[in-house]
């Protein structure tokens, strides 16, 4: 998967198209991403010490990763990844995640 946590993202499709958010979780078993202020549901929850009120609760649900585009922080745009590899001086490799729009790597 080219998203990964705290990562800004786009939503390209469904009710919360055009919504940008950052990424709370990933679950890449499931190929999906739990955004937030995207896929809003609400929830009955018992009265519990997380919940002492319970009561209906509005919350994230994970979305399918392929909904989301990921926002380059250099350019500000919604963009397809590439990726690098990259040789440090003392021979360590890297993957390095590249924007397609502007050649930014992050």
């Amino acid at each position: 998967m080219n998203i990964k946590k705290n990562d800004v993202v786009k939503v390209i499709a469904g009710n919360y198209k055009g919504k940008i958010g950052k990424v709370l979780k990933v679950f890449p078993e499931r190929e999906r991403v739990l955004v937030e202020g995207v896929n809003i549901v609400k929830k009955h929850v018992r009265k519990s010490p997380k919940y002492p009120q319970g009561g209906i609760i509005e919350m994230e649900a994970p979305i399918h990763v392929s909904n989301v585009m990921l926002v380059c922080p250099k350019c500000g745009q919604a963009t397809r990844v590439g990726h690098t590899k990259l040789v440090s001086s003392d021979g360590k490799k890297a993957k390095m995640r590249v924007c397609k729009k502007c050649g930014e790597m992050f």
